[in-house]
């Protein structure tokens, strides 16, 4: 099962930010409404059903469209765009990072300034730079230049990485990783679906808002009354330099990686055992993995009415959560084949054994 490079570029590249959603959920909606049923509720979550032979179990899977970026918040009398963050960021990946306004006559590209370290004092070099200090610099003269060009409060802006095979092509660099590696695998698993029998309902739903606090989860798993909850994710990679021992277990390419642990949910354990159960029966590379921060769409998926047993199924990413992120095209691609495996034996006798 190879996944098209194009599709992965255009997916990764496509704009999304919390409440900005509608490039990247009109993609979402042309993919998984060739293999299902497509609608789009309220909140503009894209939720596709694919019926099988079974009404029940209902599956829930579930992929954030949404990515981190940025906001404009103001425009100084020269012409710089003050911003407010969008999602979680980390000052020091975001200084000299270009950018695309989405502006009201089209892009602008900009870059992320702050004072020069030429001029700073001493004190100040060894502090990070804060966000309310940095400005995004679109080259124009003034305020009314700026809004000439159609920018004005409000307008999303979006961190610039084009899609990239690094040295060893199985490594892709893109923006978005997190968590365009999910809405990938949706589209993959719908579309193989339309050719493999499968005893429940499948309902493969492309989130909003997740970044700023798992929103769009919240509101269509209450609307699905889904029986069981996997969110596709992504989670930090643990091997790069200066992680200690322990601290992280998942690596690139040792397959995907099922959270034990976040901040947001604690698995169920019925069905967390199942998955592994499935991957070990079917040849399947699989890690696992903790995480003491950050939460995922599974954290909401479980409270929905009256429960639903969940499990966060993940791709190892590095560098999340900046404008370039790094993931093994390998783990993508066996995280569409542990899925669809899961979903073929999941039928109503399975779901009554792991609960």
């Amino acid at each position: 099962m190879a996944i098209s490079l194009d599709l992965m570029k255009e997916i990764t590249e496509a704009a999304g930010l919390p409440g900005y959603e509608g490039e990247i959920r009109s993609l979402m909606g042309k993919y998984l409404g060739s293999g299902a049923a497509v609608e789009t509720d309220r909140l503009g979550n894209v939720i596709a059903c694919k019926e099988g032979t079974s009404a029940r179990p209902r599956i829930m899977l579930a992929a954030h469209m949404d990515e981190i970026g940025f906001m404009v918040k103001s425009i100084t009398e020269e012409g710089f765009l003050k911003f407010q963050t969008l999602g979680g960021w980390w000052e020091q990946v975001m200084l000299a990072q270009r950018v695309v306004v989405k502006g009201r006559f089209g892009d602008i590209p900009g870059v992320i300034g702050s004072k020069p370290p030429h001029v700073l004092t001493e004190d100040e070099r060894k502090k990070v730079v804060k966000k309310e200090d940095m400005y995004i610099d679109i080259g124009v003269a003034n305020k009314a230049e700026a809004e000439a060009k159609g920018v004005t409060p409000g307008d999303p802006v979006i961190p610039v990485c084009p899609f990239t095979p690094l040295a060893n092509e199985q490594y892709l660099m893109a923006k978005a990783w997190d968590d365009r590696f999910g809405c990938l695998v949706l589209i993959e698993v719908i579309q193989a679906l339309k050719d493999i029998p499968h005893p429940n309902t499948v309902y493969a739903v492309g989130t909003v808002q997740e970044e700023v606090g798992l929103r769009g989860a919240t509101t269509s798993a209450f609307g699905i009354d889904p029986d069981i909850g996997l969110a596709l994710d992504v989670t930090i990679a643990a091997d790069t330099p200066g992680l200690k021992g322990g601290q992280l277990q998942a690596r690139l390419g040792g397959g995907p990686a099922v959270l034990l642990y976040d901040a947001s949910m604690i698995p169920h354990l019925g069905l967390r055992n199942f998955v592994l159960d499935v991957a070990r029966e079917e040849g399947l590379p699989v890690q696992l993995d903790a995480l003491e921060r950050g939460g995922t769409d599974a954290g909401r998926i479980h409270l929905a009415r009256r429960g639903v047993p969940s499990l966060v199924i993940c791709a190892p990413t590095r560098y999340i959560h900046s404008h370039a992120s790094v993931l093994h095209r390998n783990d993508l691609e066996n995280a569409v084949k542990l899925l669809l495996a899961i979903i073929r034996r999941l039928d109503e006798k399975a779901l009554a054994r792991l609960l």
